[in-house]
Order: C-alpha cells, then sequence, then structure tokens
C-alpha cells in the first residue's frame, strides 16, 4: 500500500543541537480523498467541438473519480497531435513530449517509479509513423503502462494528411487522387508486437471506453487500447458503420473467444470493418520492470554491507 508522509515540524532556532519533533503521521492513500473532476480538470480542451477525443478525456476523468486517484499517482503522458495534448487538460502530473516519442519516455517513469501507473495518449500518427518504432519495441518489452490510441484515420491537428491507418482511396491533402497505401491494422500489429493487454473500443459509447480502461490499468504488464475517435472536421462520419445511432453495428468480442489464445484474437482483428470491440487478447507474462527489479536486487545484493567509498573502490580494483 502506498503512502503519504507529512514532513517533520521545522526546528527551533537555538544554538544548541536540536532533537526532531516528532513526525506526523503517516496518511495511507485508502484514507485519502480521491479527486473529483473539477479537481483533476485544467485548462478548457481546445479540440473542435464534436471531436471524439472528448468522450476519451471525459472518461479518463471518470476513471480518477472512480479510482479515487491522488495527485502524485496521476501521470499522463502524450507526444503530438490533436489527442497528445491531453495532458494539458489534465491537472496531474504529464508531459507533452516530442513527435512519437512519448513511449520512451513513459518508459523511463514506469521503470523508475513502479508506484504508479503511466497512463499514454496518442494518435494514429504519433502512434504508427513517426512513433511506430517505439510502439513495437514498448510492445515487446512489456512494460507496465496503458497505451490508448486515438484513431481518428486522418492527420488532424496539420489539418487533413493521409495517416497510416487512412482507408485505400481516402482524398486528402496529400493524396488528393485517393490513398494507394495499404492501411496497417493497429489491433495485429500490437498483438504480433507483444502486447500483453490488446483492446479496442469506440468514442461512442463511454461505458465500454470506462470499461476497457479499467481492465488495462488493472493489468500488469503493457497494455494497447485503439479507441475510434472521429474527426468531425476533417474525416466526418468515418466510423458510422460502428456506430447503432448512425446505423451501424457495435459488435463486441463473442463471449466464447478465448483472450489467451494469441492466433484466435489475430484472426479477430483481421475482421472487415467494423470489426469487433472489446479485449482481443490479454496475457500474463513477467514485466520488464519486474526483470530489471531482479536484475538491481542481485547486484544491491553482492554489496551489502558496504559504503558507497568501498563500493567504487571495489569497482576501480577490477578495473586495474
Amino acid at each position: 500500500m502506498s503512502e503519504i508522509a507529512i514532513p517533520f515540524a521545522p526546528l527551533p532556532r537555538t544554538g544548541a543541537i536540536a532533537t526532531p519533533a516528532e513526525p506526523l503521521p503517516v496518511i495511507p492513500d485508502t484514507e485519502r480523498k480521491g479527486l473529483t473532476k473539477k479537481e483533476v480538470a485544467a485548462d478548457h480542451p481546445t479540440w473542435c467541438p464534436g471531436c471524439g477525443d472528448f468522450s476519451v478525456l471525459a472518461l479518463y476523468f471518470k476513471l480518477i473519480e472512480k479510482r479515487k486517484m491522488v495527485h502524485e499517482k496521476i501521470t499522463t503522458v502524450a507526444g503530438i497531435g490533436c489527442s497528445s495534448r491531453f495532458p494539458y487538460f489534465v491537472q496531474a502530473h504529464g508531459v507533452h513530449f516530442i513527435h512519437g516519442r512519448a513511449l520512451p519516455f513513459a518508459s523511463g517513469v514506469s521503470l523508475s517509479r513502479p508506484d504508479l501507473h503511466v497512463f499514454v495518449f496518442g494518435g494514429d500518427g504519433d502512434a504508427f509513423s513517426i512513433g511506430g518504432n517505439h510502439f513495437s519495441h514498448t510492445a515487446r518489452k512489456n512494460i507496465k503502462m496503458t497505451y490508448c490510441v486515438m484513431d481518428n484515420w486522418v492527420y488532424g491537428l496539420t489539418k487533413k494528411q493521409t495517416s497510416p491507418t487512412s482507408p485505400l482511396g481516402f482524398k486528402s491533402k496529400t493524396d488528393g487522387w485517393g490513398a494507394v497505401d495499404y492501411p496497417i491494422n493497429p489491433m495485429k500489429q500490437a498483438i504480433a508486437a507483444g502486447a500483453t493487454f490488446v483492446a479496442r473500443t469506440t468514442h461512442t459509447n463511454p461505458n465500454h471506453v470506462l470499461q476497457m480502461m479499467e481492465a488495462a490499468m488493472d493489468h500488469d504488464g503493457f497494455s494497447f487500447i485503439e479507441c475510434l475517435s472521429e474527426c468531425v472536421e476533417f474525416y466526418e462520419g468515418a466510423f458510422d458503420a460502428s456506430n447503432p445511432r448512425k446505423g451501424g453495428v457495435f459488435n463486441t468480442v463473442p463471449a466464447e473467444h478465448d483472450v489467451t489464445d494469441e492466433m484466435a484474437a489475430y484472426k479477430l482483428a483481421d475482421e472487415p470493418f467494423p470489426g469487433r470491440f472489446g479485449i482481443f487478447y490479454k496475457n500474463s507474462k513477467p514485466t520488464k520492470n519486474t526483470k530489471e527489479q531482479e536484475i538491481i536486487s542481485a547486484h544491491q545484493a553482492k554489496v551489502k554491507g558496504l559504503k558507497d567509498w568501498e563500493i567504487l573502490k571495489k569497482n576501480f580494483d577490477r578495473m586495474k
């Protein structure tokens, strides 16, 4: 159980050596009041009216409230893009990092602070184009974090260019004749790369988004969520086929699907759009966090009882 300690009372200003006052009691996180949306909401979101990212942000606030999280345990990281403005709108610890490089930064946070659950938010360009290499390697290393990608099939921040997930024939400023490059399948890529939790949802189903976020947060490993998030400005109607309110269908993962079966998950991810929604794959295997801690503990055991200068001397002697 994580706790927060209140500092010692100040020492009296006397010439004599003073003894610190008794430390104030430690307050466990479980006894602290969780944050409300009003307390954790920061700047007013600057997305276009109707953007699907509003829904994801609202559900993130809902998750924070439901899990009774406190400020110092909220960590929000993002790259560059419309969706990556996320940290600006959350009044807590977070970083708006370099384009495509959110995952390496989040990896450092996760490995150095095992008491935190890091949430990373990005878009299809940030995640699968400039950040595609980092996505594959973070997944295969199974670093504990949740990566929620708001996929809108277009570069929205730079005003309508073809993205890695844009479908064939999509006309944009970079493909006026219609896209000819085959789009990637985020779900297949995540499964093949080694992610141990792979789920899919859509901003038009808020309850489902929250369910996927909670399941991802509870998973001990690299959790990936593809969330369809419509760009009403540059690709309106892209996901109508998955929205029952617009004549589409919201097909969930079959109840009999075995989430530990990698091949079954891969086949499920290959279904034509709108496909399925829910948890495609979930498996348990040691995280990089656990492995690195084992390495650190093993090396610390070798120098147990030695002073810092003795450890340095031992290393220097080995170099002679």
